[in-house]
C-alpha cells in the first residue's frame, strides 16, 4: 500500500546501509507503523537513481482470496517483454495471469516461468522488486516469489519483501534473511517529533513520546488528535485506528461511503490492470490526512482497517454490492462481491460463486476456492445442490492438503444430501462444527433446510433445528443472522414450544422481548426433561439475570452430568454456574469452575467452549484489576474468534477490555471500548451487549466530561424499559440515573432495589458513586456510611484497585471505623436482634406485622449503621 515518503529518515542510517548494499532477498520485519514502507521508498527512489527498474506491489486485505494478484501487481509492467520468453514458459505465465489455465501449474512451473520473465528483463537493467505489506499477500503468490528469490544467485535482481510482526505471514518459512526494524530510539523519536511539530508544548510532547514508544506514524498522527489512551491498555495499533476512525466518522456521508469502496476493493494495490474504484469525492478525506495527496489511496493500512471497521453490516453490504457492478467482467471479482453483499440465499449467487472458484482452482487457489465453494452452498437454497457443492468443496481441500478441513466437508456433505440429507445428520454436523471449531457458518444451511422441509418435519425435529438456529445466531452475533431466524421462526412458530420461543426472546434481542421472560422463566423451570432443556433456560436466565432461580437445578445437573462422563452437557452446565458466581460475586469460586470447565475443553478438544471460559476468567480478571491476565485473555479470544466471526465471544473480549480499563481508572480507553459495543443513546436489536453495558458508558462517559452523552444513555435506557427486564438492568439504570442526576432520594432508590444485593459489584460501584457524591456536598458522616459498604464489598470480592479507590475517597483520619448502634431506632434494633437469630424478612414480617419488603428495607439502613454488610455479622455487631 502506498505510503508518503518522507524528505529525509530520521534513526534508520543502520537499516538504510543494510538495504543499498543487499545483495539477493530480504524481509523487513516490524510492526505496524514503524517505517517499513518509508525505508522501501527510500531503497527504490536509490535503486532509480542508479539505474534501476523497480518493480512495486502491495499485499491488500480485500485481495488475499485473489490467486495470483500479488503476483500480477509485480509482474504486470514487464508483461509486454514475454514475447521474449520461452514459448512455454510465455503461455505457463499468460494462462495464470492473463486468463484462466485448464488446470493450476505447480509452484515449480510457474515459478520458472517467472524466472524466465526476470531474466528477460533483468538482461538489459537490475531489477528490485518491492513487495509491501507481504503478511496480505495471497498465498499461491506468495510460493512462486519465494521459489523465485532462492535463484536469483547469478542474477541483477533483487527482493525485498516488508512483514508486519504481529501477523503470520506466507515469507515466514521462505528462507529470506531478516532485518528487523525497531522503533527509533528516544533520542530519534525526539528529533523526528521537534522536526514535524516544532511548536508542540511540553506535556504534549512529552505524553507523545510516551505513547507513540518510537512508533513513526504514532509520532506523526498522534499530536494532531491528542495521545488519547493510556498505552498500557489499548494497543498502539487500535489507538491509531482510533484517531483515523474519528477522522473517518467527521466526514460527509458521500466521502465515507467512497472510503468504504476503496477499501473492501482493495485500493492501494498497483491498479494498471484491469478496472478498479476510483472515487468521485475525497477532498474532505485528503484535507483529514487519510488519503495520499498525489493519487487517491490509503495513506496507511490502518486507515483503510479503520474505514471498515466504522462501517455498519449493512454499510458494508451495500459497498459490496456496488463492487460487484464495476467487476462485471472479472468472475471471481463480481462473484466474491455478489457473495459478500446477500443476505438470503440466492441459487444465482451460488452458481455465479462456484463458477468463481473453478477458475481459482485451475488458477492454483484452491484454499479460495475451498472457502467459495463451502460459501455458494450456503447461498444455495436446494439441499442437493448444498450438498453437492459441499462435496466438491471436501475435494479441493483434500487435494489441497487441508486434510481437516476435508474432513469437515465431507461429513457436512454426507448430511446435507441423499440419505445424507436427513435433519438429523445436518443438525449433528452444525452442532460438531459449532462446538469443536467455533463454526457458525452452517447457520445458512440450518435455515434453509427448515425453510425447505418444514411441512414435512416432526414437531420434535422441527424444534431441534430450530433451537440449533437460535444457537448459531447467538454465538455469531450477526443481525444479518437473527434476521433470517426471526422470519424462520415466526413462520412455524405456532409448531414450536413455549420454551424455544422464549429462549428466542432472551437470545435475541432482550432490550425489545424481555419484558415479561423472568416470569415466564420460572414457570418453565420446573418443567424440562433433558440436561439440554436446562441449558437452554439457563443461558435465557443468564440474559435476564436470573440464574438464581436455576442454582440448584445446575449444581445437581453438573454432578450428575460429572459422574456420568458427558463432557459436553457438563462443560456447558459449567458455564452456567459460573456465570452464576461472577453475579453473585462469588468470583473465587468462578475462577475454580472456570479453570476446570477449561480443562475439560482441552481435554475434549472444544474450541469454542474453551475460549469462552477464557472469556469468562478474563471478566473476572479485568474486574479485579489483574490488567496483565485481562490482556492476555482478551487478546487470545479475540485472536481465535474474530477470523470465525464469533460475534458473541468478540463481544465479550471488548467488554474485558473496558473493564479492565474501569478497574484502573483509564476511562478514555474505557470510553472507546463502550462505544465499540453500542453507540451512545442507542441499544440495537440483536447487540446484546448493548444493555450489558449501560453503566460502564455511564461510568466511562462521566470521568471524561461527557456529562450530556450519559445522561442521553440513561434517557435512552429508561425508555425502552431495562427496569422491567431483568433486576440487575434494573439496578444499572437506577445506579446510572443517580449518577448522572445525583441526589440522596436518587441513590436511596438504586440502594433499596429489591435484588440489588444479589449484584454486589455493580451495587459496590454505585454506592462508591454515592460516597463520592455525598463527600462533594460535605456530607461526610453519610459519605462514610456510603464508602465503608463499596470499600468492604470491593475487598470481599477481590477488586482490590476499586477497595483503593474507595478508600482514597474515605480519606484517613477522621472516623473510627466502629459501628454506631445508638444511632439505631427501637424498631431497627427489633428487626436487627430477629434477623441476627436467623430469620428469614417473611419471618420477622409475620412477627411484626411488616411485610418482607419493608423488613428488608430496614435491613439495608441497618447495616451501614453497624459497619457491616451481611446478616452473618449481625449477632458480632450487636454484641459489641
Amino acid at each position: 500500500m502506498a505510503r508518503e515518503q518522507s524528505n529525509s529518515l530520521v534513526g534508520r542510517a543502520h537499516e538504510l546501509g543494510v538495504l543499498k548494499g543487499l545483495d539477493g532477498s530480504l524481509i523487513l520485519r516490524g510492526p505496524a507503523g514503524v517505517g517499513k514502507s518509508a525505508l522501501l521508498d527510500a531503497l527504490a527512489t536509490d535503486a532509480r537513481a542508479n539505474n534501476a527498474r523497480v518493480l512495486r506491489a502491495a499485499g491488500v486485505q480485500a485481495e488475499t482470496d485473489f490467486a495470483y494478484a500479488g503476483l500480477h501487481q509485480l509482474l504486470h509492467p514487464l508483461l509486454g517483454q514475454a514475447s521474449e520468453m520461452e514459448p512455454a514458459h510465455r503461455a505457463t505465465l499468460t494462462a495464470v495471469l492473463g486468463g484462466i489455465p485448464e488446470r493450476a501449474p505447480s509452484v515449480m512451473a510457474l515459478g520458472v516461468a517467472v524466472l524466465d520473465l526476470l531474466s528477460v528483463a533483468g538482461a538489459r537493467t537490475p531489477l528490485l522488486l518491492i513487495v509491501d505489506d507481504g503478511q496480505w499477500f495471497d498465498v499461491p503468490s506468495v510460493r512462486v516469489c519465494a521459489f523465485v528469490a532462492r535463484r536469483l544467485d547469478d542474477l541483477p535482481i533483487r527482493v525485498v519483501v516488508a512483514v508486519r510482526d504481529t501477523d503470520p505471514s506466507g515469507f515466514d518459512d521462505a528462507g529470506f534473511n531478516e532485518l528487523a526494524v525497531a522503533p527509533l530510539s528516544p533520542e530519534d523519536a525526539a528529533e523526528l517529533l521537534d522536526n514535524r511539530y516544532p511548536g508542540l508544548s511540553a506535556d504534549t510532547r512529552r505524553q507523545t513520546l510516551e505513547y507513540a514508544d518510537g512508533i513513526p506514524l504514532a509520532l506523526v498522527e498522534l499530536p494532531g488528535n491528542g495521545p488519547g489512551a493510556d498505552p498500557g491498555t489499548l494497543s498502539l495499533p487500535r489507538r491509531l485506528e482510533k484517531v483515523f476512525a474519528d477522522r473517518i466518522r467527521a466526514l460527509p456521508d458521500a466521502e465515507r461511503r467512497e472510503l468504504l469502496l476503496m477499501a473492501l476493493d482493495g485500493a492501494g494495490r498497483q491498479q494498471a490492470h484491469g478496472p478498479h474504484y476510483i472515487p468521485e469525492m475525497t477532498t474532505a478525506a485528503q484535507a483529514a490526512g487519510l488519503l495520499l495527496d498525489a493519487e487517491p489511496a490509503f495513506r496507511h493500512p490502518l486507515v483503510a482497517s479503520a474505514v471498515v471497521q466504522t462501517a455498519s453490516p449493512n454499510e458494508r453490504r451495500a459497498a459490496h454490492a456496488v463492487l460487484a457492478g464495476l467487476y462485471a467482467a472479472d468472475l471471481e471479482r463480481r462473484a466474491a462481491h455478489r457473495a459478500a453483499a446477500a443476505v438470503d440465499p440466492d441459487p444465482e449467487i451460488a452458481g455465479e460463486l462456484e463458477r468463481a472458484a473453478r477458475s481459482a482452482v485451475r488458477r492454483g487457489g484452491a484454499t479460495t476456492a475451498v472457502q467459495w465453494l463451502t460459501r455458494a452452498a450456503e447461498l444455495h437454497p436446494r439441499p442437493k445442490e448444498r450438498a453437492r457443492l459441499l462435496a466438491d468443496a471436501a475435494y479441493v481441500a483434500g487435494q489441497a492438503g487441508l486434510l481437516e478441513r476435508a474432513e469437515i466437508l465431507v461429513a457436512a456433505a454426507d448430511q446435507a444430501g441423499g440419505r445424507v440429507s436427513s435433519p438429523d445428520a445436518v443438525l449433528t454436523a452444525a452442532y460438531i462444527a459449532l462446538y469443536r471449531h467455533g463454526d457458525v457458518a452452517m447457520h445458512g444451511v440450518v435455515a434453509g433446510v427448515v425453510r425447505a422441509r418444514h411441512a414435512e418435519l416432526d414437531d420434535v425435529m422441527l424444534t431441534r433445528l430450530v433451537n440449533l438456529l437460535l444457537a448459531l445466531s447467538l454465538f455469531a452475533g450477526d443481525p444479518a443472522a437473527w434476521m433470517i431466524t426471526d422470519e424462520v421462526t415466526e413462520k412455524v412458530q405456532d409448531r414450536l414450544p413455549p420454551t424455544t420461543l422464549l429462549c428466542r426472546d432472551a437470545w435475541s434481542d432482550v432490550v425489545r422481548r424481555g419484558a415479561g421472560l423472568t416470569d415466564r422463566l420460572r414457570e418453565a423451570v420446573t418443567d424440562f426433561a433433558e440436561p439440554w432443556d436446562l441449558m437452554r433456560l439457563g443461558v435465557a436466565a443468564f440474559w435476564v439475570d436470573t440464574l438464581a432461580d436455576f442454582r440448584p437445578y445446575l449444581r445437581r445437573t453438573a454432578e450428575r452430568e460429572r459422574d456420568s462422563g458427558a463432557a459436553s452437557s457438563l462443560m456447558t452446565i459449567l458455564q452456567l454456574v459460573m456465570f452464576d458466581d461472577i453475579a453473585a460475586g462469588r468470583w473465587d469460586e468462578a475462577v475454580r469452575v472456570g479453570e476446570q470447565g477449561l480443562a475439560l475443553t482441552e481435554e475434549h478438544g472444544y474450541d469454542l467452549f474453551g475460549h469462552q471460559f477464557r472469556v469468562f476468567l478474563g471478566i473476572v480478571a479485568a474486574q479485579r484489576g489483574d490488567s496483565a491476565r485481562a490482556a492476555e485473555l482478551q487478546a487470545v479470544v479475540d485472536a481465535w474468534a474474530r477470523p470465525r466471526r464469533v460475534g458473541f465471544l468478540i463481544q465479550f473480549a471488548e467488554e474485558i477490555g473496558l473493564l479492565a480499563a474501569l478497574s484502573s481508572g483509564d476511562y478514555e480507553t474505557a470510553w472507546t471500548y463502550a462505544i465499540g459495543i453500542t453507540s451512545p443513546g442507542t441499544f440495537p436489536p440483536y447487540v446484546q451487549h448493548s444493555s450489558r453495558t449501560l453503566l460502564d458508558l455511564v461510568e466511562a462517559a462521566l470521568h471524561t466530561g461527557r456529562d450530556g452523552i450519559a445522561r442521553t444513555h440513561v434517557i435512552a435506557a429508561k425508555r425502552e424499559g431495562f427496569a422491567e427486564v431483568s433486576p440487575r438492568l434494573a439496578l444499572l439504570v437506577a445506579g446510572a440515573e443517580a449518577m448522572t442526576d445525583p441526589s440522596q432520594a436518587a441513590f436511596a432508590a438504586a440502594a433499596e432495589l429489591p435484588g440489588g444485593l444479589d449484584f454486589p459489584f455493580e451495587r459496590a460501584r454505585i454506592r462508591l458513586a454515592e460516597g463520592a457524591w455525598l463527600r462533594r456536598q460535605k456530607m461526610i458522616s453519610e459519605a462514610r456510611v456510603a464508602l465503608n459498604d463499596a470499600a468492604e464489598t470491593f475487598e470481599r470480592l477481590g477488586a482490590h484497585r476499586w477497595a483503593e479507590r474507595a478508600r482514597r475517597e474515605l480519606g484517613s483520619g477522621s472516623h473510627s471505623g466502629k459501628p454506631d448502634h445508638q444511632q439505631l431506632t427501637t424498631q431497627e434494633r427489633l428487626i436487627a436482634e430477629l434477623a441476627a437469630t436467623g430469620l428469614s424478612n417473611k419471618q420477622i414480617g409475620a412477627q411484626l406485622f411488616l411485610s418482607p419488603r419493608t423488613v428488608g428495607a430496614h435491613l439495608y439502613r441497618i447495616f451501614p449503621k453497624l459497619g457491616i454488610t451481611s446478616r452473618a455479622a449481625l449477632r458480632d455487631a450487636l454484641d459489641d
